[in-house]
Protein backbone atom coordinates (compact mmCIF):
# COMPACT_ATOMS: atom_id res chain seq x y z
CA UNK A 1 0.00 0.00 0.00
CA UNK A 2 1.27 3.61 -0.96
CA UNK A 3 1.85 6.24 1.39
CA UNK A 4 -1.59 7.59 -0.32
CA UNK A 5 -3.72 5.14 -0.49
CA UNK A 6 -2.83 4.70 3.23
CA UNK A 7 -3.49 8.52 3.67
CA UNK A 8 -6.87 8.05 2.14
CA UNK A 9 -7.78 5.19 4.16
CA UNK A 10 -7.19 7.33 7.04
CA UNK A 11 -9.22 10.10 5.64
CA UNK A 12 -11.83 7.66 5.22
CA UNK A 13 -11.81 5.95 8.50
CA UNK A 14 -11.28 9.57 10.56
CA UNK A 15 -14.15 10.58 8.70
CA UNK A 16 -17.05 7.89 9.63
CA UNK A 17 -15.91 8.03 12.97
CA UNK A 18 -16.15 11.72 13.08
CA UNK A 19 -12.77 12.18 14.01
CA UNK A 20 -10.58 15.26 12.78
CA UNK A 21 -8.43 14.60 9.40
CA UNK A 22 -4.95 13.17 10.18
CA UNK A 23 -2.36 15.18 8.42
CA UNK A 24 -1.26 14.97 4.76
CA UNK A 25 1.99 13.31 3.93
CA UNK A 26 4.83 15.87 3.58
CA UNK A 27 3.05 18.38 5.42
CA UNK A 28 6.24 18.95 8.00
CA UNK A 29 8.43 18.90 5.72
CA UNK A 30 8.70 22.27 4.89
CA UNK A 31 9.22 23.11 8.37
CA UNK A 32 11.85 20.20 9.16
CA UNK A 33 14.16 21.45 6.47
CA UNK A 34 13.52 25.02 7.88
CA UNK A 35 15.03 23.96 10.88
CA UNK A 36 17.70 22.10 9.40
CA UNK A 37 18.78 25.14 7.04
CA UNK A 38 18.75 27.26 10.22
CA UNK A 39 21.11 24.68 11.90
CA UNK A 40 23.40 24.77 9.77
CA UNK A 41 23.26 28.51 8.93
CA UNK A 42 24.32 28.72 12.61
CA UNK A 43 26.69 26.44 12.85
CA UNK A 44 28.39 27.92 9.69
CA UNK A 45 28.46 31.46 11.88
CA UNK A 46 29.93 30.22 14.80
CA UNK A 47 32.69 28.52 12.93
CA UNK A 48 33.40 31.70 11.53
CA UNK A 49 33.75 33.62 14.64
CA UNK A 50 36.07 30.44 15.87
CA UNK A 51 38.01 31.28 12.75
CA UNK A 52 37.72 27.76 11.11
CA UNK A 53 37.88 28.28 7.51
CA UNK A 54 35.47 24.97 6.71
CA UNK A 55 33.27 24.11 9.21
CA UNK A 56 32.64 20.52 8.04
CA UNK A 57 36.53 20.09 8.66
CA UNK A 58 37.59 19.55 12.17
CA UNK A 59 40.87 18.65 11.14
CA UNK A 60 41.40 22.20 8.95
CA UNK A 61 44.44 24.24 9.82
CA UNK A 62 42.20 26.92 11.59
CA UNK A 63 41.19 24.18 14.15
CA UNK A 64 44.10 24.50 16.14
CA UNK A 65 43.95 27.93 16.66
CA UNK A 66 40.24 27.72 17.42
CA UNK A 67 40.64 25.04 20.04
CA UNK A 68 42.93 27.42 21.62
CA UNK A 69 40.40 30.20 21.83
CA UNK A 70 37.58 27.99 23.27
CA UNK A 71 40.31 26.05 25.41
CA UNK A 72 41.35 22.90 24.08
CA UNK A 73 38.34 21.53 22.07
CA UNK A 74 38.00 18.38 23.61
CA UNK A 75 35.47 17.85 25.50
CA UNK A 76 31.70 19.20 26.10
CA UNK A 77 32.42 22.48 27.70
CA UNK A 78 36.13 22.67 27.63
CA UNK A 79 37.49 25.24 29.36
CA UNK A 80 34.45 26.71 30.77
CA UNK A 81 33.36 26.05 34.46
CA UNK A 82 29.68 25.81 35.43
CA UNK A 83 27.89 27.58 38.42
CA UNK A 84 29.82 25.73 41.24
CA UNK A 85 33.02 26.29 39.86
CA UNK A 86 33.84 22.97 38.41
CA UNK A 87 34.93 22.52 34.63
CA UNK A 88 32.52 20.67 32.64
CA UNK A 89 28.96 21.05 31.04
CA UNK A 90 27.57 24.69 31.95
CA UNK A 91 24.91 24.02 34.68
CA UNK A 92 24.76 20.19 34.06
CA UNK A 93 22.91 19.03 37.50
CA UNK A 94 24.68 15.49 36.73
CA UNK A 95 28.39 14.74 39.03
CA UNK A 96 31.24 14.59 36.68
CA UNK A 97 31.68 10.97 35.70
CA UNK A 98 36.16 10.08 36.81
CA UNK A 99 37.56 9.26 33.53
Amino acid sequence: MSITQQYALDLHRAARRGDPAPPAPGAAEARVLHAFREVRRFRAAVERTLGRTDPTDPTGPEHGRAAERTGGGTGDAAGRTGPDGRSGSVGSARPQSSR
